[in-house]
Parts: C-alpha cells; structure tokens; sequence
C-alpha cells in the first residue's frame, strides 16, 4: 500500500516525487519505457533556473538520480490502467497492480500531427517530431519545420546546424514564441520564413520529397527532404477514465478555497484523493519549471488532503 503513486516522469512527476518522500509518504513514480518527458527530446535548456545551459536529457537524469536517492521507488514501466470506483485506488503498469491512497497524475503531454495525407505513412521516412533525435540525417539536405511556438523555434536551431536551407512553415501571420528565441531564429541566415500558409499534403512514396502547401487560397509544391512538426501537444489522458477533461482533453482542476479564502487545493481533480501537475493539464505555459512547480504543488495538496483524510 502506497501513500502516493505518481504517473508520470517528467520534471512535475519528479518535483512531486521528491517532496512526497520528503513528507514521509510511501512514495512511487510509474516512469514509463521511456521515462523523463518531453526534456528527454530537447537539446539544450537555458531557462531552468540554476543551470545557465544544460542538455535535456541531462536535467532529467539529475532529477532522477535526486528522486532515487531520496529513496522512491521507480517503476520503469507504462501506466496501462486506473481503478478510480473503490478505495484505495488501484493503479495498473503492465503486470503489476498497486494500490494507493492517493494519485498525483502528471503524464504529459505527446506531439501533435497535422493530420494531412500521406504524414503518417512517412514518418520515420523524412517526417519527425524531434530534430534532436534526427536532425543529423538531414546533413546537407533541404528541411522544413511547420509551427510558430517556442518548440518550433528549438526544432529550426538544431536542425540548422545540420541543414544549409531549411524554411519555418506557419499558418499565422506572426510567431508566439518568446522574442529572445524568434530574434535567435531569425539571426541564422540558413532560416526563412513563410507566414499565412499550412501544409495540406505531403509527397513521397518510401520517404518524403515535397510538402503541398497553400497560402490565399493558392496552392503549390515546396520539395524538401524532410520536415519537422512542432505544432503542439496533446494531454496523455487516454486512460483516465473518471476524469473529468476540459474541451481541449486536459485534466480539469477545481481550486477549493477555505472559508477564509486562503487556498486550499490548487491542483485537486473531480474525483477526491486525485491531483494533477504539469503539461496533462496546463495548456498555456507548457514549460520545465511550471510543470515543477505544479508537481510541488500537487505534492502539498496531497499532504494537506491526506492529513485531513488519513490521520494515520
């Protein structure tokens, strides 16, 4: 029987992880086969507090080493099942059931596709997600990345190290991403530009060779080598049934005040006893160090919940 078992194993389901054990609560974190979230796809991180530029994946493993050695339990395996309709809950990874009284859910978010023909067919054949994982492949050959947020501005930087033409695709007429990132982007003179135009279709039969684009109504063919999507994510909440979803698929919370109005629970889900951190629910500031802090969170409203529904 576990105090807490948390679902997820990025920077919100680490952060809550390190002050659950920290409170004394039996603790373990259901990570994944590929634990770490989206950091484990980033190259370089130079917005977390404390580290002026470090890898992605090497943040992660700091945090992991500092969650293993405070003495929780990792379980790298995937999170298949939830039974909310009796206590304790009981939480499902693969071949293993436990039970917990409590659940932070702090699974994430995945990429999001355009959806237009022949992309899925092709990925892996010139289409991906992630330049740090395959931006070397591209050495020398023309490259697209589609999307206008700070993930599309990290996608265009490694893959122009690699690539001497590569044209950032966005249907908008200008970027959302930070200044400090579009100002670097745009100072890189292998970079250009197109706004007002989406990708309708991709060409190619073994691997990618053009992308149909459409831009006033007009439509034409850009041939490219490969092409990068960093429009979004999607919440991972496919298998959390009970939960009740916002329209946009993301956890729903219910802050809950005191009679005086100080907060209570900032993190709480509809159901009692289950709280939520990070991107599976924040669809506005998808970064590291609010995930972390809403883990933190998560974790504090678990211990308030938990004192006052399980004195034990």
């Amino acid at each position: 029987m576990y105090d807490v078992i948390i679902l997820g194993s990025g920077p919100a389901g680490f952060t809550a992880a390190i002050y659950a054990q920290r409170f004394g609560y039996k603790t373990a974190v259901i990570a994944g086969r590929k634990w770490g979230g989206q950091l484990m796809l980033t190259t370089d991180v130079e917005n977390y507090p404390g580290f002026a530029k470090i890898m992605g994946p090497e943040l992660m493993q700091k945090m992991r080493d500092q969650v293993l050695g405070l003495g929780v339990e990792i379980i790298d395996k995937d999170f298949t099942k939830l039974d909310v309709n009796k206590r304790p809950f009981t939480v499902t990874a693969e071949d293993q059931s436990l039970e917990t009284k409590t659940i932070i859910a702090a699974t994430g978010a995945d990429t999001r596709w355009l959806g237009v023909p022949n992309e899925e067919k092709l990925r892996g054949h010139g289409v991906s997600s992630c330049a740090p994982c395959d931006a070397f492949f591209f050495k020398g050959k023309s490259v697209a990345v589609v999307g206008g947020g700070d993930s599309a501005m990290e996608e265009a930087q490694v893959i122009a190290k690699f690539s001497p033409d590569v044209v950032l695709i966005h249907r908008r007429d200008r970027f959302r991403a930070q200044k400090a990132m579009v100002d670097k982007v745009k100072a890189m003179k292998n970079i250009r530009f197109l706004f007002n135009t989406r990708v309708v279709e991709m060409q190619g039969e073994e691997k990618l060779t053009g992308l149909v684009l459409e831009s006033e109504g007009k439509r034409w063919v850009l041939p490219r080598d490969g092409v990068f999507v960093a429009i979004g994510l999607d919440p991972n909440t496919q298998k959390f049934s009970g939960l009740e979803l916002d329209s946009h698929g993301y956890v729903k919370r219910y802050e809950e005040k005191e009679e005086t109005g100080v907060m209570k629970y900032f993190t709480k889900t509809n159901i009692p006893g289950i709280f939520t951190a990070g991107d599976i629910h924040d669809n506005r500031y998808k970064q590291a160090v609010t995930a972390a802090a809403f883990g933190c969170m998560a974790a504090l409203d678990v211990q308030k919940w938990l004192s006052e529904n399980d004195p034990s």
